[in-house]
């Protein structure tokens, strides 16, 4: 159970600070002795919750032509994902995601250096927020959900409420999908509750430490975070 808590405090400080990548560090530090069918539901239903308090903390920056669409898009990619996921391979896909992440992290990396900002592109823009759908749909990986958010965005709060919102959208269709194929179970359910003061501990200590820092700083960390998620997703898949 140790183990379990401390991927609990470090996934649900990340959350507290950059607004994702919380699944991305609960699933790293636990699969390494855990299958992921015992991983998924436990995060999924104690990361609930934060994208809730996360949204309703940060709602005045809420952007609902922003995060409806990505909503839809999410939709989307997790109704035909199930069938997809049972008769098809995804680690070629998931590699190639893998590769695109880095790409575009780096290349947000690069802009936050840089004084002037460019203009963004619209067609890149909806080519991102394409995938980024469908990635978080099928795989209920929101990296890309957050390269999209994180060019469409300029204050931290603004990209922590807007993802948050996406999040809740996407965590309502997976329960319900968990719970029809019974991926969710009583035991999830009790792990979930045990470990629900030490998720509540680490979203707290994240939340006070991005007040703290300074904002284009939580800004380079959210792009480092999503570089970071595209190289664990190739390692993962390789």
């Amino acid at each position: 159970m140790f183990i379990w808590i401390i991927a609990t405090i470090c996934a649900f400080f990340i959350k507290g600070l950059c607004g994702f990548a919380n699944t991305l560090v609960f699933t790293s530090i636990l699969s390494f002795g855990i299958t992921n069918i015992n991983i998924s539901p436990v995060e999924l239903i104690l990361g609930y919750p934060t994208n809730m308090i996360v949204a309703w903390k940060e709602r005045k920056s809420i952007k609902w032509s922003v995060c409806i669409p990505l909503s839809i898009l999410v939709i989307a990619g997790c109704i035909p994902g199930i069938l997809f996921l049972k008769n098809t391979d995804t680690h070629i896909i998931k590699i190639l995601f893998g590769f695109i992440i880095i790409l575009i992290g780096c290349e947000m990396l690069q802009r936050e250096f840089k004084e002037k900002k460019q203009k963004q592109s619209k067609l890149l823009l909806l080519s991102i927020g394409i995938l980024s759908g469908v990635l978080c749909g099928l795989y209920g990986i929101g990296a890309l959900l957050g390269a999209y958010l994180g060019r469409v965005t300029e204050e931290s709060g603004a990209f922590k409420a807007n993802i948050c919102i996406v999040f809740l959208v996407e965590n309502t269709v997976r329960i319900v999908l968990y719970s029809i194929y019974g991926i969710i179970t009583v035991s999830a359910l009790k792990s979930a509750a045990l470990l629900a003061p030490c998720m509540l501990l680490g979203l707290f200590l994240g939340i006070k430490s991005s007040k703290r820092l300074d904002e284009k700083l939580v800004k380079k960390l959210v792009v480092v975070m999503l570089i970071i998620s595209g190289v664990a997703l190739l390692i993962n898949n390789l």
